[in-house]
Formats: structure tokens, C-alpha cells, sequence
């Protein structure tokens, strides 16, 4: 069984991202084999700990998936990978999850996997008052599962100060510290840092966060904490990982504009008969041949709104494939794709696939954000009627036409209509997981296949 740990904070913005990507590169070079993951349902991050790793990054997600599918990303994982180690970062607050409870946190995911966990602190004018809010987060819940500290942004000389103050007051080891490496630092813009693709000088960035965390972080003790045995949930099955025969071949768009995308949807879409080939809306001319779907996933669309304007045949081949039929699923950037027209980041207008009839434009600020639900009064392409479906949202462009085929709501209780819906298609802003409970990946392979059969009858 792989061997895990959680690298997690008080609160964003205290470095877990730089710590865990610092963490992972000292274990490579080590020659340790290590799958990432990400609590949550980020979509950056797991780009950063795939360029570190080699490995894709995959997401732990209690509200999208459940735990039962959870349990299976690990499991596909260590089928897969057959990595001995396992690191997660978490999102947010250690105890931060949904509409202002522990539900579907890092720690309630830590808390049902039996997952030990490192808090990252950000030492900022705090000493014996550092140790206090350590304390805090320790008596908060009794089964913590936190087992060592460590600082970021911090020089050596406090971290000496604040070593023997932190172990005295909180019984917790202190593992080490990063320095503040500016050097390292990633940039950020309106959904969070820049994508890993977008550094050019990554590798160098990626070898001094390396250097730095064999400096100055106790890798052995370190070590010593994925020691810890990690929870099987008595429920938990044997399942059979991989490919199925393929049946059909869905056409997923990946590129620079279109890169938001689970790892673990792609492996259900495959396991369920899929066969997938990646193009690029950016680069390509036409859809791959022979495509029974179409996978539009989000993205940023909106940096490269003149370039995938001016690619005029792919926007006829993807327009004119969605109106023949071809079963179609375009999530956020992929929904801004087949509007009518799309603003860039300059507010310039361009003119998109033109599936739809809205004008996507930029909102200046961040629109609806966060976990919801979604249900629908008509079966269709992923929904039967009636069934809730576990989705996320996040962006800061909008559109004339968001849709109103389905009612999503919050778990505070706000509701709204969005996305449109029929036989083949799904398209709004909400993003879902395809490996969560409902089958949304066996569905749209069925369809797929009947589409399959039906163009070639």
C-alpha cells in the first residue's frame, strides 16, 4: 500500500504549494518514486506536481467524487504509478470545507484515509503566539492527524529562535523551514498562479526548491511520517484498472487554452470504452478523424481569444460536429468556446464557434465560486431527471447566454438556472468529475458509441 502524507496550512497563502513542490523534488532526486495529489477540486496545481514528479497529478475531491471514489483515485493510482510514495497538498485551511464546515476539508479527507499531516506556518511577527494557534488547530479536533510543523518564508536564524518554543508548547517536531527564494516564486492572475507550461525556466526554479529543502528540512523525519498506516475502509473492493476495449473515440482538446482537465476523468472515460485523442482548438485545423465525441474541457480561452478566433477552420469543424450530433461536453473555457463571441482580457471581441448564441465578456471580478449541485427535469446527455450531480465553479467571465436547463444550488440555499442540455450534449460553466458517483463517464461513452454506430450506418 503507498505510503502517504498531507502537506497543509492554517490558511491560504502560507505556502503549501512551494513546500510541497520543494518536498516532492528533494524525494525524486532521492530516487523515490512519488504520486501527487490535491485535495479539492484545483486544477493548477496538479500541473506544478506533474512537472516535479513526472506523474500526473490527481485530485482528492470528497464533495465530487464521494469517498468511495476517493478511495479508488488512490487505488488507480498505485495501480498505475506503482509510486511507494504518495504526497497531498491541501486546499485552503486545514478545516476549511464546505459553506463554513469541517464537510469535505483537507482534514476530513486526511481524518478518512488516516493520512498523517505536516502544517506549513508562515512566521510573521509570531513566536510563543505562533505556538498558540498551533495549539488551536490541534484541540480543535481531537483526531488531527497533524504530526509536524514546518515554516516557510522564514530565515535560519528565526527558524532557530522559533524551534525549541514551537516543540515546547506543541509537542510537534519542527521538520525545517524554507528560506524566502524569490527566485522560485510563481506569478499569479485571475484563477490562481500561472500554469506550469507557461515557465519557461521551471526546471531551474524546481532544482533550487530542491537544494533548498535537503538544506534545510530533516528529509529523514520527514520520511518517517509516511510511516504511518494508512485507514482501509472495510467497504473497500477489489477493482480491476485500465483500459477497456474501445468502442468509441472521443476527441479531447488539450493545449494552452484548454488545460483544465482530472487526470482520473480521463481514466474513467477510458475504462468505460473510450479511446481518447488529445488536439489542440489553438493549433490544429480540424477535429481528429474518426471522432464519435467531443471533450471541451475550461481553461483560459480567454488569453488566446484572437488565436482561436483566427483558427477559422477548427471553430467550422467543431460547429458544424456539434450540429450533425456528435455527443459534446464543454465545461467553463469549452462553453466560452462555442459562444458566439468571446472578449479577451483587452475586452477585444472575437468571434467564436458560434454554437450558441451568447457573448461571453469579461466581468472584471470573480462570478459564482465554489461547490454546488445540479439537477435537471429531463434526462440528457450526463443527467437523468431528477438526480442531483456534485459540480464546481469558478471563473470571471460570464456570457449573455449562460443557460437555464439546470438548477444549481449552493448549500447555503442560493439558486440559479445555467448550462444548456439535450440528447448530446452538456455545455455551462460548471465543471464535473467524471469518476465521482453518478456514472457521467459511462454515459457519455454510450452515447458516443451510439453516435458511433448510427453515422456509420
Amino acid at each position: 500500500m503507498m505510503k502517504m502524507l498531507m502537506i497543509t496550512a492554517m490558511h491560504s497563502g502560507a505556502g503549501k504549494t512551494v513546500m510541497s513542490c520543494a518536498v516532492m523534488a528533494a524525494l525524486k532526486n532521492r530516487g523515490i518514486r512519488i504520486q501527487p495529489f490535491k485535495c479539492g477540486p484545483d486544477y493548477i496545481d496538479p500541473m506544478f506536481h506533474e512537472r516535479v514528479t513526472g506523474v500526473p497529478g490527481r485530485n482528492l475531491d470528497l464533495f465530487l467524487q464521494g469517498e468511495a471514489g476517493v478511495r479508488r483515485t488512490l487505488k488507480r493510482a498505485e495501480r498505475q504509478t506503482g509510486a511507494g510514495y504518495g504526497l497531498a497538498e491541501a486546499a485552503m485551511g486545514y478545516y476549511d470545507g464546505i459553506n463554513g464546515t469541517d464537510r469535505a476539508s483537507a482534514w476530513d479527507t486526511a481524518r478518512r484515509l488516516g493520512l498523517p499531516a505536516v502544517l506549513v506556518l508562515r512566521p510573521e511577527g509570531g513566536g510563543v503566539s505562533l505556538a498558540a494557534q498551533v495549539k488551536g488547530m490541534l484541540s480543535f479536533r481531537p483526531e488531527n492527524g497533524i504530526r509536524g510543523l514546518l515554516l516557510s518564508g522564514c530565515s535560519a536564524g528565526l527558524a532557530a529562535y522559533l524551534k525549541p518554543i514551537l516543540e515546547r508548547e506543541t509537542g510537534l517536531p519542527l521538520l525545517g523551514f524554507l528560506p524566502s527564494m524569490p527566485e522560485a516564486e510563481v506569478e499569479s492572475r485571475h484563477l490562481g498562479l500561472l500554469t506550469a507550461g507557461e515557465i519557461r525556466d521551471l526546471p531551474a526554479r524546481l532544482s533550487r526548491l530542491a537544494a533548498a529543502a535537503e538544506e534545510h528540512i530533516d528529509m529523514e523525519m520527514l520520511l518517517s511520517l509516511f510511516e504511518e498506516p494508512r485507514r482501509v475502509c472495510c467497504e473497500e473492493r477489489e477493482e480491476s484498472f485500465g483500459p477497456a476495449p474501445a468502442r468509441c473515440r472521443i476527441a479531447v482538446a488539450k493545449d494552452e487554452a484548454f488545460c483544465f482537465i482530472y487526470a482520473d476523468t480521463l481514466d474513467a472515460l477510458r475504462e468505460a470504452g473510450a479511446e481518447l485523442c488529445f488536439f489542440s482548438p489553438l493549433h490544429d485545423r480540424r477535429l481528429p478523424e474518426s471522432a464519435d465525441g467531443l471533450y471541451l474541457p475550461g481553461g483560459y480561452p480567454e488569453l488566446y481569444a484572437g488565436a482561436l478566433s483566427r483558427n477559422g477552420e477548427m471553430r467550422r469543424s467543431v460547429a458544424e460536429a456539434i450540429q450533425r450530433g456528435m455527443p459534446a461536453v464543454a465545461e467553463c473555457g469549452g462553453f466560452l468556446y462555442l459562444q458566439e463571441s468571446l472578449e479577451d482580457t483587452e475586452r477585444k471581441v472575437f468571434p467564436m464557434c458560434g454554437v450558441l448564441a451568447g457573448k461571453a465578456f469579461k466581468t472584471g471580478k470573480l462570478q459564482r465560486f465554489g461547490y454546488l449541485k445540479l439537477t435537471e427535469d429531463a434526462d440528457s446527455l450526463l443527467f437523468c431527471s431528477g438526480e442531483e450531480i456534485p459540480a464546481h465553479e469558478f471563473h470571471y467571465w460570464d456570457t449573455t447566454a449562460p443557460g437555464a436547463a439546470l438548477r444549481a444550488e449552493k448549500e447555503n440555499g442560493r439558486a440559479w438556472r445555467c448550462a444548456v442540455t439535450g440528447k448530446s450534449l452538456y455545455a455551462g460553466f460548471p465543471h464535473l468529475h467524471f469518476d465521482g458517483k453518478a456514472p457521467l463517464a459511462a454515459r457519455f461513452e454510450r452515447a458516443c458509441e451510439e453516435w458511433r454506430r448510427e453515422k456509420n450506418s
